[in-house]
């Protein structure tokens, strides 16, 4: 991987390995693979993997969250849900290193289909690493930081906003406005990075990294956008930066993504 984040023939490099899991995350990461193996082993799942900080080898103790993806062989149901939220709370529960864990359900049609291809299916090649079962990287293309790719992964902020809106006014506690602040900071900032990807030529996960490229092509909005980074990794619960975030640079955001790569492909 050069520093851009490319392999030799130019294509996105994969970003994260178990090796790189640090120390303190290591039993977190073995604890999961139990549980993940106990609950879902057998018929329903077809592979595991993890992505986030955790496999970038950049996570911190006490403040950095646990992201896990699982394919599995049949359409999710709410079974499949309750089991995933139980494994979640065990894990946050046991282990003071992480703060909160995430499980994303997805089946493997829907990551192998074609309307998949280049947001799932991205995700899985080049931003997941694997953990449990057979690899599905091998099923997919090689990706390279393109229009379309910057398209199909970011291309929905427009339809995005108004239920970050619709959140931020239901939010009572500090908690929650924690918890929409680090959704909006992170999304945010991956989305102005992959604006200016296909230019910049190349791909990194890294939230300050992607706020300052992204701040070399818009200096007018650096700022924001470095606000953005920091939302996303410490959020505040002061609601007056979550609304700049959703109601000034979002929009702009969102319009300026659509006119430089179009709209993202309607999902069923």
């Amino acid at each position: 991987m050069d520093e851009r984040g490319l392999d030799r023939d130019g294509t996105i490099a994969r970003e994260g390995a178990l090796d790189r899991v640090p120390a303190a995350f290591v039993p977190v990461v073995d604890a999961a693979r139990a549980h993940l193996t106990e609950t879902f082993g057998g018929p329903r799942l077809h592979s595991a993997y993890l992505y986030g900080s955790v496999p970038r080898g950049t996570a911190a103790p006490g403040v950095s969250d646990l992201d896990l993806q699982l394919a599995l062989h049949h359409e999710p149901t709410e079974a499949d849900r309750a089991d995933a939220a139980a494994i979640e709370a065990a894990l946050d529960r046991a282990f003071p290193q992480i703060d909160g864990v995430g499980i994303l359900l997805t089946s493997t049609r829907v990551l192998l289909g074609d309307v998949e291809r280049h947001d799932g299916g991205f995700f899985i090649a080049c931003l997941c690493t694997p953990l449990l079962g057979p690899d599905l990287a091998a099923q997919l293309p090689r990706y390279r930081p393109t229009s379309l790719l910057a398209r199909e992964t970011n291309g929905d902020l427009a339809r995005v906003l108004p239920r970050w809106r619709a959140k931020a006014a239901e939010a009572t506690t500090d908690a929650d406005l924690r918890l929409l602040g680090r959704l909006v900071g992170r999304r945010l900032v991956r989305t102005g990075f992959t604006l200016v990807m296909p230019r910049w030529g190349g791909w990194t996960s890294d939230l300050d990294r992607s706020a300052a490229i992204f701040g070399s092509y818009y200096p007018e909005h650096a700022e924001q956008m470095r606000v953005a980074a920091s939302t996303g990794r410490a959020p505040s619960p002061d609601p007056a930066v979550l609304g700049t975030l959703i109601d000034d640079l979002g929009p702009w955001l969102a319009a300026e993504y659509t006119a430089v790569h179009g709209e993202k492909a309607p999902r069923p």
